[in-house]
C-alpha cells in the first residue's frame, strides 16, 4: 500500500511510512502517528484512514468538550476515528485505555501528536502495550524524488554491484537548503522557502516562551 502526502498546489509525495501504518492498524488498537509541526502527520492520517471520522482539538469547541467531560467524549466517539493534535488534551489517554481495555479491536483509534506529545507522562502510563508510535519525519529526499531506495534491499540480496548515483554537485546545496517539510517544496524561490524555515522556527520560539 502507499499513500501520498498532497499538498495544497497538488503535488504529490509518497510517505513509505504508510505501510507501516497499515500494519500497526490491523493489530494494534491505538496508533500514534508522532513528529514535529506541518511534517505531514494530519495529510498521512486522513488519507491513509478516509474512512475514519475525523477530530481535531486545533477546534475550540471540540477542545473545550474534552477537557471538560473525557469519558463522556470518549464514550461517544465513533467506531473508528482519527484524534488530531491528541498532546492537547492529556486528559484523554487514560480515558483511551479504559474504552480499549474494554473493546481491544485493532485499527479503532489513530491520533496524531506534535513533538512533546512524547514527554507527557499520562501517554506511556496510560496505553503502554495498547498503542504503537510512528515517528514521521519531513519528506526524505527519495520521498521527495518519488523513487523508494533499493540500496539496502540490493545489499542483503548480495547485489552489491549495483551502479552508483552520480554526484549531486552544486544541487546537494539546494536540496539541503529546501529541507524535507512539504510546505516549502511548494515555494518558487530560495527566498520564499527561507522565509518559511525562518517563520516556522521564530513560531515554535515563541510558544516555548510562553510555556516557560
Amino acid at each position: 500500500c502507499s499513500c501520498f502526502c498532497i499538498m495544497p498546489q497538488g503535488t504529490l509525495y509518497p510517505r513509505f511510512i504508510a505501510s507501516k501504518l497499515y500494519e500497526a492498524l490491523a493489530d494494534t488498537p491505538a496508533v500514534l502517528i508522532h513528529g514535529p509541526r506541518q511534517c505531514g502527520k494530519t495529510t498521512l492520517a486522513r488519507q491513509a484512514c478516509s474512512d475514519y471520522d475525523y477530530i481535531t482539538f486545533d477546534d475550540q469547541n471540540m477542545l473545550a468538550a474534552a477537557q471538560h467531560d473525557p469519558v463522556g467524549f470518549v464514550e461517544r466517539l465513533p467506531r473508528q476515528v482519527i484524534l488530531d493534535e491528541v498532546q492537547r488534551v492529556p486528559e484523554l489517554f487514560v480515558c483511551l485505555k479504559q474504552c480499549i481495555d474494554r473493546d481491544r479491536r485493532p485499527g479503532r483509534f489513530l491520533l496524531t501528536g506534535s513533538a512533546n506529545v512524547m514527554l507527557l507522562p499520562a501517554l506511556s502510563d496510560s496505553l503502554a502495550g495498547r498503542i504503537e508510535i510512528l515517528h514521521l519525519f519531513p519528506l526524505a529526499q527519495c520521498e521527495i524524488e518519488e523513487n523508494r531506495p533499493t540500496f539496502l534491499q540490493n545489499l542483503l540480496a548480495g547485489d552489491v554491484d549495483a551502479p552508483k548515483a552520480g554526484r549531486l554537485g552544486d544541487s546537494l546545496v539546494s536540496r539541503i537548503i529546501r529541507g524535507g517539510f512539504p510546505e516549502p517544496q511548494t515555494r518558487t524561490s530560495e527566498k520564499r522557502r527561507r522565509n518559511w524555515y525562518s517563520n516556522y522556527i521564530d513560531t515554535l520560539t515563541s510558544v516555548s516562551y510562553t510555556h516557560l
